[in-house]
C-alpha cells in the first residue's frame, strides 16, 4: 500500500520568542517492509541553523535554529511511503519465551547485543513488582512467545479504556495500572515494560495509523495523530510488531516513524524555547492511501 503523510505541529508564543531550538523525528523509517519514496520538513520561519543526523537507534533526526524573533512556528512533514508486507507470521512456531530470555542474556553477537539493550527498564518504563504480577498471566512455561505477545496484546486492550483525557506522558506505569485508561504511548509502555519483566527485548515505536481505511475495514484508534506500539525480538525472526491499542499486528496501515526505549527517544518535535511566555501546540496527522500506477 502507498500513503501519503502530512504531519503538521504548530506552536502559538504568548509573547514573542527570541530563540528557539528543536529536535525532530518524522522521516520514516527503511526497513523490510517500508520504503520512503519522497519525504519533505517544512519549517516556519525559516531557521538559521539545520542540519541533520542519524540518532543513536538509526533514527534520522532534524536539528534546526531559530535566532529571530518570532510569536509562531510550524514544522510540516510530508512523507510518501510504499508499505508490503513480506512474510506471514505465525505465533505459535516461535520459540519459547524462556529460550529467547536466555539467549537474549548470554548470546554476544551484535544483532543479540543490539536487541538485550531493549531488555532493561528506560525512563518510562520502570519495572516493578505491580508490573510484573499483571503481566504473570501470559508468561505460562513453555509458551510460544509471540503467543506471549499476542496474549499480553489483546489482555491490554481488554482491560484499559483508550481516553485521551487520562493521562500525559509522565504519568507512570503503576499509576495506569490503576486507572485502566490511556492511550497509545501509555499501552505501549505497558506492553513494553510486562514483557521486560521477564528479560525480554520491547523496543518502542512511533509512527502513523492509516486516516481514511479502505472500505470494509475498520478506522483504527490513534489515528489523526501520532501513534504508537511495540516490537519484541525473536532469534533468527528478527523484530515483531503488536499494537496493543487495536489489539492487532501491524500491517501496512501502520507507518514506522522511529524507534527506541520509550517515548523519550523517540519525541516527533522537542525544543528549548527562550521567552514566549505561555505558549500552545497544536498537533494534526493525516495519512490517505494513494493509488498506485499499474
Amino acid at each position: 500500500m502507498r500513503l501519503r503523510v502530512c504531519h503538521r505541529t504548530t506552536y502559538q508564543y504568548g509573547e514573542s520568542a527570541s530563540t528557539s531550538h528543536h529536535e525532530a523525528r518524522l522521516t520514516p523509517r527503511a526497513n523490510e517492509n517500508q520504503r520512503t519514496l519522497s519525504h519533505e520538513i517544512e519549517i516556519t520561519p525559516r531557521p538559521a541553523v539545520r542540519r541533520g543526523r542519524l540518532d543513536y537507534f538509526g533514527n534520522k533526526t532534524t536539528y534546526f535554529g531559530l535566532t529571530e524573533p518570532h510569536q509562531s512556528l510550524e514544522i510540516v512533514a510530508r512523507s510518501l511511503v510504499d508499505i508490503s508486507i513480506t512474510r506471514d507470521i505465525d505465533c505459535a512456531q516461535s520459540p519459547n519465551w524462556e529460550s529467547v530470555r536466555d539467549c537474549l542474556a548470554s548470546d554476544r553477537r551484535r544483532d543479540t547485543l543490539q536487541a538485550y539493550q531493549m531488555a532493561f527498564e528506560s525512563v518510562h518504563v520502570r519495572l516493578s513488582e505491580g508490573l510484573s504480577d499483571y503481566a504473570a498471566s501470559a508468561f505460562q512455561p513453555g509458551q510460544p512467545i509471540l503467543c506471549v505477545a499476542r496474549d499480553l496484546t489483546h489482555k491490554i486492550h481488554q482491560d484499559f479504556k483508550y481516553d485521551a483525557n487520562a493521562t500525559d506522558i509522565n504519568t507512570p506505569i503503576e499509576e495506569l495500572l490503576q486507572k485502566r485508561s490511556g492511550v497509545c504511548q501509555d499501552f505501549a509502555h505497558l506492553l513494553a515494560g510486562c514483557l521486560r519483566t521477564r528479560g525480554l527485548a520491547a523496543r518502542y515505536v512511533s509512527g502513523y495509523l492509516l486516516t481514511h481505511p479502505p472500505p470494509g475495514k475498520p478506522r483504527l484508534i490513534g489515528s489523526d495523530a501520532s501513534h504508537a506500539w511495540v516490537s519484541t525480538w525473536v532469534p533468527e525472526q528478527g523484530w515483531i510488531d503488536f499494537d496493543p491499542t487495536n489489539d492487532l499486528m501491524p500491517s501496512d496501515q501502520h507507518v514506522t516513524l522511529a524507534f527506541g526505549r520509550d517515548f523519550d527517544d523517540v519525541t516527533p518535535v522537542r525544543g528549548v524555547i527562550m521567552g514566549g511566555g505561555r505558549h500552545t501546540i497544536n498537533v494534526a496527522v493525516d495519512v490517505e492511501p494513494v493509488e498506485m500506477d499499474d
